[in-house]
């Protein structure tokens, strides 16, 4: 259950607020008509700093042509809450070689690609995250063997979510 169109479906704005607060036990499943109360078993009343977010990292397919109204709003509700805590934010752009021919011929041309750099662009001004935090990758689908090129941009990705997780701790 993730951002889902219309209210009463996918995962409240309150109950992600709870979770990058460290309220939310881990198990807890979401209910998309009832949020997270303090009376639930689910809830934390006195989260640890290891419970709470110290990332708030958004996935997006290169694939999606808009992102729908209800969505965006729930997002960016979500996006506003994490900035108000301090939690960094990131995003990753996935299926890159599927939205271009030209990265899906050579994932070395990702960011070359005029039309990657317009999918990140158009997901910059959609959610207000700069584009040097958004980030491209290409899921492993159809592999059979790891390939070093999909990998780096994999770790690339991994290694921008542990430097800033590592900056959000040190300053907490």
């Amino acid at each position: 259950m993730g951002l889902e169109d219309g209210s009463g479906r996918g995962t409240s704005v309150e109950d992600i607020k709870l979770a990058l607060n460290g309220h939310v036990k881990e198990g807890h499943k979401f209910n998309p008509v009832s949020p997270l109360s303090r009376a639930d078993p689910g809830y934390s009343p006195s989260p640890s700093a290891d419970d709470k977010v110290h990332v708030l990292v958004w996935v997006c397919s290169a694939n999606i042509i808009y992102i729908n109204a209800s969505v965006l709003k729930k997002a960016l509700d979500m996006r506003e809450a994490a900035r108000h805590m301090g939690i960094p934010q990131l995003a990753i752009v996935t299926e890159v070689d599927e939205a271009c021919g030209q990265t899906d011929r050579d994932l070395k041309n990702v960011y070359k690609s005029k039309h990657i750099k317009k999918k990140m662009a158009d997901f910059s001004s959609a959610l207000g995250i700069p584009l040097n935090c958004i980030l491209p990758v290409k899921n492993y689908c159809k592999e059979t063997f790891l390939e070093d090129d999909v990998d780096s941009l994999i770790l690339n990705a991994l290694r921008l979510m542990i430097d800033m997780g590592d900056d959000f701790i040190n300053n907490m």
